[in-house]
């Protein structure tokens, strides 16, 4: 953006929000101009920080009229360069917009604005006896995980993110104002929208308001780690018990590099041997059966060691230690940036999927945990880099490669939950074929001066570089 166009815009924002609200600031700039991963940084030319819809209506429409870039903005927790104004331009800060509008504990629904966090829904919920089911490990913002259909932890029960979104407010380029759904339980009317913005990372459009549907807190919890001697067998056991038709809340792998991490970083002392952890979630006697019933599974196929925790301070600990892993990693190998990978799979594919993926990490002697939901059929390589050096670089851009084809070639997908953003662009081509010329079609229905996150998942003029 030239300064003088720049300094128009700016004084235009001003006039909308006042002086506080519109920064030009390098350092804020530098802290938007990044996200949790490995990619390359760029500063966007401004920051708003917008307090209502029409407020982002308005910061929308001038710079649409300027063809001017808008890239929402929400904690910058996501890990394939979804923030990152590769093109400059406007980066609207949703912290200001963070308010729990409307808790409807009878419809088992929430109405609340993109900048409020899932910890702060939790909070808020728990006065009710309810709970908001999406658990990415980050304390990301809810118009972030809608904006990249978030899953993690609690998705083999309870759903992704866009399970549990009934209605969305949008600004869309032009800024108008849209309503995606309604707050009934089901709908046979129009075309779904909320399946087409939920996803779309801020290339549609900006969420100012979300409905999701939430759930009452289990009477019982209880939570189990299970050792085996092999990630297969492990792997086995969790396409058992799904078979077997256990109602389980959660079921992790994190196999023995990945361990011993999580041992050192939480001070835990854990077999260093791949590993399920499990939570279950039901009634006193529902919950007694169920977790007979899994032990005698993972019993039968080799597990060496299962222990149940009930109490909530031995689930707290456990758990703990599964969403801090990444971190584990981190602090693990000073000096190295973290890159991880994210593909899904069917069931029946998850065993030969991860046993290809740790003998690729380990065939390009690179430093790597294997962790995921596998009760989804979702997991993840989290890679430790040394960004200097090129040749390593270049080993784990083959080795991210491999893994994506290896999930394609089975009817898998390259992203099971970080979304695509920049890092996994290169890929929509050769998982999406034909249908990747409609996505650009609506793409270009809905934004036809590119201005909303260009160069990013499904941008017509496929622009922009993390490289």
């Amino acid at each position: 953006m030239l300064g003088a166009e720049r300094e128009t815009l700016a004084e235009m924002f001003r006039e909308l929000m006042g002086n506080e609200r519109v920064s030009e600031n390098e350092t804020l700039r530098e802290l938007h101009a990044k996200d949790e991963s490995y990619h390359a940084q760029h500063l966007p030319d401004m920051v708003v920080f917008p307090e209502s819809a029409e407020e982002v209506s308005a910061v929308v429409r001038l710079a649409g009229k300027a063809g001017v870039p808008v890239v929402p903005f929400g904690l910058g927790s996501s890990l394939e360069g979804h923030v990152i104004p590769y093109s400059g331009g406007i980066t609207i800060d949703f912290s200001l917009m963070n308010r729990i509008l409307e808790i409807r504990e009878s419809d088992f629904l929430v109405r609340v604005q993109p900048g409020v966090t899932r910890s702060q829904l939790n909070k808020e919920l728990k006065k009710y006896g309810l709970f908001f089911s999406v658990d990415p490990g980050a304390d990301a913002t809810l118009g972030g995980m809608a904006a990249t259909n978030a899953s993690g932890t609690t998705s083999v029960k309870y759903g992704v993110m866009r399970d549990q979104v009934r209605n969305l407010e949008v600004v869309l380029a032009d800024g108008s104002v849209i309503h995606t759904g309604s707050l009934a339980a089901k709908s046979a009317s129009g075309l779904h929208l909320n399946g087409l913005f939920v996803g779309s990372e801020g290339t549609l459009g900006c969420f100012t308001e979300l409905t999701l549907r939430v759930y009452g807190i289990p009477e019982e919890t209880a939570a189990a780690r299970a050792s085996f001697p092999t990630v297969d067998d492990a792997v086995q056991a969790v396409v058992s018990i799904l078979q077997a038709g256990i109602p389980i809340a959660r079921v992790e792998l994190v196999d023995e590099p990945s361990m011993e991490q999580a041992n050192r970083h939480s001070g835990t002392n854990y077999p260093v041997r791949p590993t399920l952890f499990l939570e279950f979630h039901g009634n006193k006697a529902g919950l007694r059966q169920d977790i007979e019933f899994c032990r005698e599974i993972v019993t039968e196929l080799g597990c060496e060691r299962i222990e149940f925790e009930t109490d909530t301070e031995g689930r707290n600990a456990l758990w703990e230690a599964r969403h801090n892993l990444a971190y584990a990693f981190i602090h693990g190998h000073p000096g190295r940036k973290m890159m991880v990978t994210d593909v899904c799979v069917p069931i029946s594919e998850l065993a030969g999927a991860v046993r290809h993926a740790r003998e690729a990490v380990d065939r390009l002697g690179l430093i790597g945990g294997i962790t995921g939901h596998v009760g989804d059929g979702n997991f993840h390589i989290i890679l430790m880099i040394d960004m200097e050096n090129e040749e390593e670089v270049k080993k784990a851009d083959e080795l991210n490669e491999t893994i994506v084809k290896y999930a394609l070639d089975r009817n898998g997908t390259c992203t099971g939950e970080h979304g695509v953003g920049v890092g996994k662009q290169k890929y929509q081509q050769l998982e999406h074929g034909p249908a990747l010329a409609v996505m650009q079609a609506i793409k270009k229905a809905l934004d036809p001066g590119n201005i909303m996150n260009p160069g990013k998942v499904i941008d017509f003029k496929q622009g922009g570089s993390a490289e």
